[in-house]
């Protein structure tokens, strides 16, 4: 199946933990992965393996924008420029479109392959929010290009794209969490740990976004009974300690086949949850809720920044879908 995947919940949740145990579980079937990083705190490159200072070196997708753009922009005639260009901008006629199993201009400056175990993954991250961006800028620019990719990206069969979202509710600042076919919320058994859930649910309800909740750190029946009182059969399953990931936190992960049979029955249990929803993939809901939040952003602040209407950019006539013609490459 293809499937585009994200992982949310509060910080110090597990949810980079999960989403790389995730990534790591699915290169191991011999699926192609694009796994992207779109945390405030870029953590998903060290969870996968990465030295520190090769996570460090990592090219950030939030200062490659205007390359991002000027690719996906291809012949479009209903956007003039670039500048023209925001992180909501749909495709049309003419866009250049996306596919996990290719070589293109945007995976060249941003994406670099992480060897795992049983294969590899392309790993994009959007840069850590710096000292140069403090009172100038909000990260939101930095995952505005994560947004922009999702709204361009056709993903065919047996192909997953997996994104560790920015901790807490912030993901509703923009329309990205409707760019998924299912959201795991990871949630620790306690007050705290399940608001984000609730806020998730409230926020997420319009718009048909599949939520599964995984509790995470779990130490008995007393815990699962508080999280199935809190989330209801939203809640898909719970793990624990693992003695691998202690391992893997300590910078010496031992060979992925060597994760605990429970912990791998729980990452097969996510795939399947996420694999059961591709039949319910709605093309055009997907395209209807990309404008959307396009024409709300454009209203809110876009026209005004690019001095442009940028309504005007919407094809009413192009559906993003599975058999998209291919992006013609300069």
């Amino acid at each position: 199946m293809n499937m585009k995947i994200a992982f949310v919940g509060k910080g110090g949740s597990g949810k980079t933990t999960l989403s790389s145990l995730f990534v790591r579980h699915l290169a191991s079937t011999g699926s192609p992965v694009v796994a992207v990083d779109a945390d405030i705190n870029q953590h998903l490159g060290p969870a996968l393996g990465l030295a520190d200072e090769e996570a460090e070196r990592l090219p950030a997708m939030g200062d490659r924008l205007a390359l991002i753009k000027d690719y996906l922009r291809g012949s479009n005639p209903r956007i003039t420029s670039t500048e023209k260009m925001i992180k909501t901008t749909p495709p049309g006629e003419g866009s250049r479109l996306l596919r996990v199993c290719e070589d293109n201009p945007v995976y060249e400056a941003c994406a670099r392959p992480v060897e795992l175990d049983g294969g590899a993954v392309r790993l994009m991250v959007t840069g850590p929010f710096t000292e140069a961006d403090l009172g100038v800028s909000c990260y939101h620019s930095k995952t505005g290009a994560v947004e922009l990719c999702l709204n361009h990206l056709v993903d065919g069969q047996s192909e997953y794209v997996v994104v560790d979202m920015t901790a807490g509710s912030d993901s509703f600042a923009s329309g990205m969490f409707t760019r998924f076919d299912i959201t795991f919320l990871v949630a620790e058994p306690t007050r705290k740990g399940v608001s984000v859930y609730r806020q998730y649910k409230e926020y997420a309800r319009d718009f048909g976004v599949t939520l599964k909740v995984v509790g995470n750190k779990v130490q008995g029946q007393d815990d699962i009974d508080f999280l199935r009182a809190e989330v209801g059969d939203d809640l898909l399953l719970t793990v624990g300690h693992s003695d691998w990931v202690r391992a893997m936190e300590k910078g010496r992960p031992p060979r992925f086949e060597q994760l605990e049979d429970g912990n791998r029955r729980a990452l097969q249990a996510l795939q399947s949850a996420a694999d059961a929803t591709y039949e319910q993939r709605d093309w055009e809901r997907y395209t209807r809720q990309m404008v959307h939040f396009h024409l709300r952003n454009a209203q809110s602040w876009g026209n005004e920044r690019t001095g442009a209407d940028l309504a005007a950019q919407v094809d009413p006539e192009f559906v993003l879908r599975e058999q998209a013609p291919l992006p013609q490459h300069a």
